[in-house]
């Protein structure tokens, strides 16, 4: 009797696919500056000093130096009012120079995050978050200026792994304002059927079981079972969650919202935590300044 051949998912290399990104967008910002002597300028502004905050600042900045973007840096005092942060938000939008802003989240409690967000130039909301993106986002035959980053990268991944979307059942687990929402309106533009399901869905298991398509992020460490997963399926994890280890150095290690040993055996794909959607979400980032700098520049 033949041994039963065990299947393994093939494993999307997120932090690959993000490279050879930033590649492409390097040669064109190179472009920009030998033909205009211009390059695309990103403000990143962080209010106070949490920890995590101010390593994604890091992390961005250092993306932008790599690919030949200036970055504007603009670090704030976390007891700042609300009125001085709107001002700099409005000398970036002023500013010619910055093609992209983008606030890090979470604000301090006394600033009001909704009003920041929409006080930032349409033109220059390379975190797509702004109220009217989103709006024609959600509509038919209409283009945002820009897409929100890690949905962009969630698309972005599936269509460069040679996955078709067209006719695919898709199911978004989670419908946060960042991720789930927007991915689910990006993926029904790409003639997906689309299901959302989230924290008072019933019965999440069987409708995750039917999906072509899985996007996770519902922010729930390793919710999603090896056996909800349908045969063959596209597995595209956001969930960044922390579980404690004893056995790391740190003290814990990162998991997404997939089961990943379980999963693997069924997925047809499956992106792993970390090294999946994570340095997408950054690679887009540099892709929409860069959008909103051949917007402006040479004009």
């Amino acid at each position: 009797m033949a041994l039963e051949q065990k299947h393994q998912a093939t494993i999307i290399d997120g932090k690959a696919v993000a490279n050879t990104i930033r590649r492409e967008i390097a040669a064109e910002v190179a472009q920009l500056s030998q033909k205009y002597g211009k390059v695309p300028g990103l403000a990143v502004v962080i209010v106070g000093c949490r920890k995590d905050s101010q390593s994604y600042v890091n992390m961005k900045r250092k993306a932008c130096a790599e690919v030949g973007i200036w970055s504007f840096d603009v670090d704030l005092p976390e007891e700042i009012s609300e009125e001085e942060v709107l001002k700099k938000v409005h000398e970036l939008n002023d500013n010619p120079d910055v093609h992209g802003i983008l606030v890090q989240l979470p604000l301090p409690k006394h600033i009001n995050e909704e009003k920041v967000l929409t006080e930032i130039s349409i033109e220059k909301d390379v975190d797509g978050f702004h109220p009217l993106n989103i709006g024609k986002c959600a509509m038919k035959g209409r283009d945002p200026l820009f897409l929100p980053c890690t949905p962009k990268g969630c698309l972005e991944l599936l269509t460069r792994s040679g996955i078709s979307i067209r006719g695919k059942r898709a199911v978004v687990v989670g419908r946060s304002n960042i991720v789930g929402l927007p991915v689910a309106l990006l993926l029904l533009k790409a003639d997906a059927t689309v299901t959302i399901v989230h924290s008072r869905s019933n019965d999440s298991e069987s409708i995750i079981r039917q999906a072509d398509i899985v996007i996770a992020a519902a922010g729930q460490p390793l919710m999603i079972k090896g056996d909800w997963i349908k045969p063959g399926a596209a597995v595209i994890d956001v969930g960044t969650n922390a579980v404690d280890d004893p056995t790391r150095k740190s003290g814990y290690r990162l998991v997404g919202d997939v089961d990943f040993e379980g999963a693997s055996k069924v997925a047809g794909w499956l992106t792993p935590v970390p090294g999946g959607v994570g340095p997408m979400t950054v690679a887009m980032l540099l892709s929409n300044t860069l959008d909103g700098a051949k917007r402006k520049i040479g004009q």
